[in-house]
């Protein structure tokens, strides 16, 4: 599903809402039939770590650690051997296409193979749940392609899901639904036939 609409409405504050990172003042929210405002703040981490696959605009990468190193780091929080996280961070950066740039720092790669780095991460640990916020705005046309491709072949895996903040109308064909805000409120919900092809839309100034 992508999340549409105007600056300000309120498409971040619901997306980390969902993720348990923003604390909300009423309401309830679940996630897996899991209420998230009664968890302790040690239970929201594991609930976290377990079920949900984080990226946002701040690539938030570990400057001291090498790319297939900073990829593995949620294999390793739930108990993985290193040797194992980092079989499979090579393995996911190969789909991302920085299989070659394994062992480089991240302030070796330019943003967008930074932000691909962050996906990548996002993804080793098969959350059942994919956040992203703005997962394509630093990405050209040929690996916005790769990144869609991925995410929607994590979208069609049985029991997972994937919620894209954008403002980027290259990527919608990509989507089952499209959930427009506005003033905070979700105010409608479309939803799309996914029998069309997919193209990552080049847009050219005039």
């Amino acid at each position: 599903m992508m999340l549409v609409g105007p600056s300000g409405c309120g498409k971040t504050t619901l997306l980390s809402a969902i993720a348990g990172t923003l604390k909300v003042e009423s309401g309830t929210i679940h996630v897996f039939d899991s209420p998230l405002e009664k968890m302790s703040s040690g239970a929201l981490t594991r609930f976290r770590a377990k079920n949900i696959g984080f990226i946002f605009q701040q690539f938030n990468l570990i400057p001291t650690l090498s790319v297939a190193e900073n990829v593995s780091v949620p294999l390793l929080i739930q108990g993985h051997s290193s040797r194992v996280a980092i079989k499979r961070a090579r393995e996911i950066l190969e789909k991302v296409g920085l299989g070659d740039r394994w062992k480089e720092r991240p302030n070796k790669l330019s943003g967008g193979q930074q932000q691909r780095v962050a996906i990548a991460r996002a993804l080793i640990h098969e959350p059942p749940l994919v956040i992203c916020d703005e997962p394509t705005a630093a990405l050209d046309a040929h690996n916005g392609e790769i990144v869609l491709d991925l995410f929607r072949e994590v979208a069609r895996s049985v029991n997972r899901a994937v919620i894209i903040v954008t403002h980027d109308n290259r990527i919608l064909s990509y989507a089952d639904r499209i959930a427009r805000m506005d003033d905070g409120e979700i105010i409608e919900v479309i939803k799309q036939d996914q029998h069309q092809s997919h193209h990552f839309v080049h847009e050219h100034a005039h």
